[in-house]
């Protein structure tokens, strides 16, 4: 793995176990001020949900990954990187509970997420 997958893969660690653990610090450093997350919800894509980088950081901070992480039979969490090209990378995360596609961007301060699409397996 070249330094650059495994910084992202770090990163990806930061914001799952950071939901699972509410750690705010680390989902606060994994997450680009201006992350776009979005699921297909219960209408199967007709209107996609969206959730900002302040939602997530306070969410992570009130536990809601907490409880979530309460139910798994397992934490594990499998990183693939699928490509990096200069300041963005893709990534696909398998988990339990998620299952999600995730665009990063090196900033200045390290590789953060700008985009996530997710899904319950």
């Amino acid at each position: 793995m070249d330094e650059d997958a495994g910084l992202i893969v770090a990163v990806v660690h930061d914001y799952f176990e950071g939901w699972f653990d509410g750690d705010v610090a680390r989902m606060g450093r994994a997450l680009h001020r201006d992350l776009v997350k979005r699921s297909a919800g219960e209408d199967r894509g007709a209107a996609l949900s969206f959730v900002t980088a302040e939602q997530m950081i306070g969410w992570t901070g009130e536990g809601e990954g907490v409880q979530v992480a309460s139910g798994l039979a397992d934490r594990a969490i499998e990183v693939e990187v699928l490509d990096v090209r200069r300041d963005i990378a893709s990534v696909v995360v398998r988990s339990e509970p998620y299952y999600e596609y995730l665009h990063l961007v090196r900033t200045r301060d390290g590789w953060k997420i700008a985009n996530a699409l997710w899904c319950t397996p």
